[in-house]
């Protein structure tokens, strides 16, 4: 039985104060941040971003308690990563674990990908 396509991502506890500067910078590597309460692929967005920061909280066990009320969100990888029914290069992990890296104390997050529902990810525009 094949799998439903999905998408590749990283689920990240973000910083409200630095998540416009978050999606700005992996932007422009081809990275794109979704926060999780308005991604398109669930009809109660609000509950399941409620649901999976509390699960990331919880699995720490107190470490990341000062994570309560950051905005839970996906990082997928744009256009530029994809080689057909490829899996990702680990170039392509690499560049995303060393971006997380810079903001440090500021986002919170595992090493490893999970699988959604297809997003729209931003592609080119052809001239």
């Amino acid at each position: 039985m094949r799998r439903e396509p999905h998408e590749n991502v990283a689920t990240v506890l973000v910083d409200p104060r630095v998540l416009r500067d978050l999606g700005a910078h992996l932007a422009t590597l081809d990275l794109w941040v979704w926060p999780v309460a308005t991604a398109p692929v669930y009809v109660d967005g609000p509950r399941a971003a409620f649901q999976i920061r509390r699960r990331m909280l919880a699995a720490k066990r107190g470490a990341w308690d000062d994570a309560a009320d950051w905005t839970p969100v996906w990082v997928a990888f744009g256009e530029s990563w994809q080689k057909g029914a490829e899996p990702l290069p680990w170039a392509a992990h690499r560049e995303l674990w060393d971006a997380l890296e810079t903001y440090g104390d500021r986002v919170r997050y595992r090493l490893g990908l999970g699988g959604i529902p297809r997003l729209s990810v931003p592609r080119e525009l052809s001239a």
